[in-house]
């Protein structure tokens, strides 16, 4: 593998961002996100988010386009919900995702904010720039 140091947050929330993120299947969710991850080599260092969407820091190898990254962990999780999980609804994820890459020195800042998802949320301390989605 060739040496790279890329940092991204990307940001994604839940069809028509209904709170479908439920308690009790959330970590599982969080853990599938990891895993397929990692099976396209990415890195993860946090995952977090409240009802309605979700929130990874992650270093992502050159060799595979974000769009693709992104799109894959997306499908790859929605088909977990729904056919592993089996809420009592259709889990689905929205089509557009926001991503922002970030250098090494804020990656404990972006980690932070991406575990304290939930506080931020109910204080109403969120930066708008970091739950960005689309324009």
């Amino acid at each position: 593998m060739s040496f790279h140091k890329l940092y991204y947050h990307f940001i994604w929330g839940t069809k028509n961002r209904l709170p479908i993120i439920l308690p009790e299947f959330e970590s599982d969710l969080h853990r599938a996100i990891a895993a397929k991850s990692i099976e396209l080599e990415g890195f993860i260092y946090a995952i977090g988010g409240i009802e309605d969407h979700v929130h990874v820091a992650v270093s992502v190898p050159p060799k595979i386009a974000l769009s693709r990254f992104i799109g894959e962990v997306k499908g790859n999780t929605s088909h977990f919900v729904n056919h592993v999980i089996k809420p009592d609804f259709e889990f689905y994820w929205q089509e557009e995702y926001g991503v922002l890459s970030f250098g090494e020195k804020n990656l404990s800042a972006i980690v932070k904010y991406i575990h304290n998802q939930k506080q931020h949320h109910a204080d109403g301390t969120v930066q708008s720039q970091l739950e960005q989605v689309s324009p």
